[in-house]
């Protein structure tokens, strides 16, 4: 993590916006930054997120709370085996989360939420990025958060979406134009631990590691755009699936956006 004091500009919209990236259940760490930033006086009013990211932001956005992000991570329930893809490329059917998020969003629009959020996903289809931003909510979140043969791609206007975080895993991009000062928390460092074959002895274990060396390298030169980048390092020995250490990675989560506002 490290803090960078950057200019003030009278022409920005929004003094503080928020950037989540990706990382499966490590997102639970976002919970506990923005737990950290709350009690520190700071409440970011923009949003941009990737996979995990884009469901801790649209909770946010929406005006749950931080204990209601991190309730959303720890119900393993998402993960039912009732909901495997039946004949869809991907284990997991992410058509069938659409009513759990309703329960959330009933009105099923960006426009709905209190902030403006940024979601990324990969249109798989034609090889590129998008950001979604209005209209329908529900069906880009998923999408983002499709992680390749776990979840089935999402179709959004004839399009097949998957993982925002494969081509724009950190999302600066969309709030650099209107926020004074962006932090930044990222909570994939896999790539920055050592791995060995004991590690690696699964096809997903390898998958997993192959997936996140490949979207670490276009994100370290990212953080320069951030005031505060908060990358916790103990989140390297957590796996994207593990579904029963929410509590552990929130807390880790706290811990290191309380260290990084320390002096700001």
């Amino acid at each position: 993590m490290r803090n960078i004091s950057l200019p003030y500009s009278d022409m920005k919209k929004y003094k503080w916006g928020l950037v989540l990236s990706g990382g499966g259940m490590r997102g639970a760490a976002h919970a506990g930054v923005i737990k950290a930033l709350e009690e520190h006086g700071i409440v970011p009013e923009a949003i941009a997120g990737a996979s995990a990211g884009a469901i801790a932001g649209s909770l946010y956005a929406g005006g749950y709370s931080w204990a209601e992000v991190l309730d959303l991570f720890e119900n393993p329930a998402m993960f039912k085996w009732s909901l495997i893809g039946h004949r869809k490329p991907g284990f997991i059917d992410s058509d069938q989360f659409v009513g759990v998020f309703r329960r959330f969003f009933p009105d099923d629009r960006f426009e709905s939420l209190q902030k403006p959020l940024y979601v990324t996903a990969t249109d798989i289809e034609h090889g590129r990025s998008r950001i979604f931003s209005s209209g329908q909510l529900i069906r880009p979140i998923l999408a983002s958060a499709a992680y390749p043969v776990v979840f089935t791609p999402v179709r959004i206007e004839g399009v097949l979406y998957a993982d925002g975080g494969i081509m724009n895993n950190f999302p600066v991009e969309p709030l650099l134009e209107q926020c004074e000062r962006l932090i930044g928390v990222y909570v994939n460092p896999a790539p920055l631990r050592k791995y060995n074959s004991n590690t690696l002895r699964s096809g997903l274990a390898i998958a997993e590691r192959a997936y996140q060396l490949s979207i670490a390298r276009d994100v370290a030169h990212k953080f320069n755009h951030c005031a505060i980048t908060i990358c916790p390092e103990p989140l390297a020995s957590y796996g994207t699936f593990d579904l029963t250490k929410a509590s552990e990675i929130f807390e880790i989560g706290y811990k290191a956006g309380k260290a990084a506002l320390k002096g700001f």
